[in-house]
């Protein structure tokens, strides 16, 4: 673990907002690294140089993400969009199969098994997710942090639900991926997007699959999902990959070129202090609330706060330089590596003026 003093030093290095930024559940900052490397690879292809180091990138992201997640890389996918990886996992169900999720979760998680037609979709709240898994479950489909409050999954509760009942589990870690340590490994399916708390450019999310690849049907593949990914250009694919490559969509290759210098930041700091860093500003931000008599909606232990009723001066915080959202009608703060105690403060001072 990094200490207190090379943390900040790291920081100080690689960031420098212009404004007090505290939006990273909707898209993160990117590192000076980051964008040196973006720079570079924009280059690449602006003189006609080869592109051999970019296609380098996505592996070495691949096994980054996988040291993050705790699973092998040949168990990690990459494509576009979580959205695409559920389409893919809800394609695999038969008709019938009862889906269960939490009610209002982000519409990436839950649409494709809504739009099948042909599914049992059944919500429950957040907190009743793993008591409410029943024989014939067929799919528990979840974020691990809520992106609307915050609030986290009691995944573990939920893991053994799912055991006990037979049923497969599909963990979505958009908003927990980078502060939350994460366990991907204990579950069938899970996804991430790499603009949050990764620190990446837009343009990738991550899939995690069983190693048999628990009946998913590589239906987005193309060239990059064979085993030989040049030989495999033209006509079918004659062999897919023996990994989970074979659920690769064609790569984004200036996100990798970015999102590979985030990663090695993320592993350079730890997890565990950037989840004692990010907690440690949204339970200052939550105790400076109840001095000036607002109540969050409850998210014990997560980097994301939600305030109802504040969400309308989102535009009046962003005139006064401090960045946030407006999730209906609620303040949505989330607080990252980058951000300090200045920064609470100065959020806590403009709700209080």
């Amino acid at each position: 673990m990094e200490t207190t003093e090379t943390f900040e030093s790291l920081v100080r290095a690689e960031f420098t907002p212009k404004s007090t930024f505290l939006n990273t559940a909707s898209n993160g900052l990117l590192p000076a690294r980051t964008v040196t490397a973006l720079h570079e690879a924009a280059l690449l292809r602006a003189e006609g140089r080869p592109l051999t180091s970019l296609y380098e990138d996505v592996e070495a992201t691949r096994a980054a993400y996988a040291r993050l997640a705790g699973v092998p890389a040949t168990r990690v996918a990459v494509g576009a969009s979580v959205a695409a990886h559920s389409g893919v996992i809800a394609a695999s169900l038969p008709a019938g199969a009862e889906v269960l999720t939490a009610e209002d979760d982000f519409t990436s998680v839950l649409n494709p098994f809504h739009v099948r037609g042909d599914l049992k979709v059944r919500s429950v709240p957040l907190e009743r997710i793993a008591e409410s898994v029943r024989p014939g479950t067929a799919l528990v489909a979840v974020s691990a942090a809520q992106s609307a409050d915050g609030r986290l999954a009691d995944l573990p509760a939920l893991r053994e639900a799912a055991r006990e009942h037979g049923a497969r589990t599909y963990v979505d870690f958009s908003q927990s991926a980078g502060w939350l340590p994460m366990d991907a490994g204990g579950y069938d399916f899970s996804a991430a997007v790499s603009f949050k708390w990764l620190l990446g450019p837009h343009g990738t999310a991550f899939l995690v699959v069983p190693e048999d690849f628990g009946g998913l049907t590589p239906l987005l593949a193309g060239w990059v999902a064979g085993e030989e990914p040049w030989d495999s250009c033209y006509g079918p694919v004659a062999e897919l990959a023996h990994s989970a490559r074979r659920f690769d969509l064609t790569h984004a290759l200036f996100t990798f070129a970015g999102l590979r210098r985030s990663l090695d930041l993320i592993e350079e700091l730890g997890v565990a202090a950037v989840h004692a860093h990010d907690v440690a500003l949204a339970d200052r931000f939550r105790a400076g609330l109840a001095g000036l008599g607002h109540a969050p909606l409850p998210a014990a232990g997560s980097a994301i706060v939600s305030v109802p009723g504040l969400g309308g001066r989102q535009p009046e915080l962003s005139r006064a330089g401090i960045e946030v959202s407006n999730r209906a009608g609620n303040l949505r703060a989330a607080f990252h590596l980058y951000n300090t105690a200045a920064d609470v403060d100065r959020l806590l001072d403009v709700l209080g003026g």
